[in-house]
């Protein structure tokens, strides 16, 4: 068997679902083939090489259950036994009822049966990246997770709309098949969501194909839904290639403030507004958990006018599990910090308040990603009108290629003052 072959068939067994598809193909490198004919011992009780996956045939499992009466039972093709801990036995003895093929981890490898990652645990791990720990999600049920807002989480007043989409992309992931990676989603802001209180997400398959699968998730807070995404799934396969997008000539992250570097120049700068240095300086700022790199450094300000168009360098901070699937959902959330405001930019002026609220998003993931790792975002304003503003992006990985297309619509109003408060987003 080759390794895509190999990997096709890990990723069907139950006992792998639950794992990222880096750790299938990890486990794929490492299996061994192991025949054996009718009547021979797989294992023997009290002794285990690894964890065995049946390929082909049958075996029959003879156990000891209470008051030595023995049990028996017939494992067949997807089925698992043996044990992922090289000192402790196997209680059993497996005999092949047929011609049998096996695919047997070694102990020494069982270790990727457990990867160390927020993702796929049910405790947060300190050491880990502060998004992977935003995006954390507890399982109620097959379908149903729960998300909370942490202290140290981006707010804005309300629940993040990049938190909605990384929690919805989280949760969806989790009900697809493992070798099956997010490609696109809609999402669509209903209601401003509390960040107080706990929100249910309740995932809804669509479609499981062979090739691809989707889901509809819905974010619910007392009782109402606030948050709704669609999300197509696919197994990865090679195809035809092009490019004709082309990575704008910019300076490189490490020649460039990080956002937070920029805020504290911005405060003594004499070009900006005092009042505009003032705000900074009494405002608190608790940091994102992504680093941003501005392109264009400029001296506007959300009262100043400037083209709608942004570019910049972004990456998780921290070191992210490897999963192609939480990287996805890392760069969804990311995506919503700073870009349908731009669609404002050209409106801008002093003593005017403008309220931007998302509506709608929109991304396809064309290659796979590396969130924490240098992204180029590319941001334009085609127009605005009607109370709303739409823009688009592209990301560019370091090598220049084209990873993500995103658009995006939002709401833009003159603030009413006071400031009402809004139940809907629209």
């Amino acid at each position: 068997m080759n390794t895509e072959s190999v990997v096709e068939f890990l990723g069907n067994v139950p006992l792998l679902q639950r794992l990222p598809s880096s750790s299938v193909r990890k486990i794929a490198k490492v299996v061994k083939v192991k025949h054996f004919d009718e009547g021979e011992h797989v294992i023997r009780n009290g002794e285990s090489e690894g964890v065995y996956f049946i390929l082909e045939g049958e075996v029959e499992v003879y156990g000891y259950a209470e008051e030595d009466i023995r049990s028996e039972f017939v494992l067949k093709c997807y089925d698992y036994f043996g044990s992922g801990v090289p000192t402790s036995e196997q209680q059993a003895d497996v005999i092949a009822s047929s011609k049998l093929t096996c695919l047997m981890l070694p102990s020494e490898h069982c270790c990727l049966l457990q990867p160390k990652s927020i993702w796929n645990a049910d405790e947060r791990h300190e050491a880990c990246a502060p998004v992977e720990s935003i995006l954390h999600l507890d399982q109620l049920d097959v379908q149903r997770f729960r998300g909370i807002t942490l202290p140290y989480a981006p707010k804005f007043e309300k629940v993040f709309g990049g938190q909605f989409i990384g929690h919805a992309l989280a949760a969806a992931s989790k009900t697809v098949h493992c070798l099956k990676l997010l490609h696109h989603f809609q999402a669509y802001f209903l209601l401003v969501g509390d960040y107080d209180i706990p929100i249910t997400y309740e995932v809804h398959p669509l479609n499981d194909g062979k090739s691809f699968a989707s889901r509809r998730v819905d974010a619910i807070q007392k009782g109402n839904v606030v948050f709704m995404l669609l999300a197509s799934f696919q197994k990865e396969e090679k195809g035809f290639e092009h490019q004709k997008a082309v990575m704008p000539l910019v300076p490189t992250p490490d020649m460039l403030l990080s956002y937070e570097d920029m805020r504290e120049k911005r405060i003594v700068d004499p070009r900006f507004p005092r009042t505009y240095r003032n705000k900074l300086a009494i405002t608190k700022h608790d940091g994102w958990p992504i680093d941003i790199r501005f392109c264009d450094p400029k001296i506007s300000t959300n009262q100043t006018k400037s083209p709608p168009s942004l570019r910049y360098w972004f990456k998780a901070k921290g070191k992210l599990s490897d999963d192609q699937a939480l990287h996805r959902c890392v760069v969804a959330y990311a995506s919503d910090l700073l870009f349908v405001e731009v669609s404002a930019n050209p409106h801008r002026q002093r003593g005017l308040k403008i309220r931007v609220l998302s509506l709608n998003h929109t991304m396809w993931f064309h290659r796979p990603v590396k969130a924490d790792d240098w992204l180029l975002f590319v941001i334009e304003s085609p127009t605005s009108f009607g109370a709303r503003g739409v823009v688009s992006g592209q990301m560019f990985n370091k090598n220049g290629e084209l990873v993500v297309t995103l658009v995006q619509e939002g709401l833009i109003r003159v603030a009413k003052t006071p400031q009402t408060s809004l139940r809907a987003k629209y």
